[in-house]
């Protein structure tokens, strides 16, 4: 469960840093400020790259086949992507809760 807990957060951090990183790409080329991208940038990049390595983590504890491993590292690249999986996440993290206890 440790495993999906993590893509969680890592999932809303690297989606948070997705719009940030927009905002700033706005600022770059609508006022001519190229600095704005330097650390935003930087921040989603390294969340983007722990998210790929949290995907295939959580994969064991969430039952997930291929298509479901694939479909989560699209949620990656898709705008606002990393907040609708997260609703799937934690529904299932409930499920599987459930199914310890019972």
């Amino acid at each position: 469960m440790k495993s999906i807990r993590n893509l969680r957060i890592i999932g809303i951090l690297e989606g948070v840093s997705f719009l940030v990183l927009g905002a700033a790409m706005v600022v770059k080329y609508g006022y001519g400020i190229p600095e704005a991208v330097k650390y935003p940038g930087w921040a989603h990049g390294l969340l983007f790259v722990l998210y790929i390595i949290a995907v295939p983590l959580a994969q064991k504890a969430m039952n997930w086949n291929f298509k479901w491993l694939v479909i989560a590292w699209a949620a990656s690249v898709i705008p606002l992507g990393t907040f609708f999986l997260d609703k799937y996440l934690v529904k299932r993290e409930k499920e599987l809760l459930a199914e310890q206890t019972a």
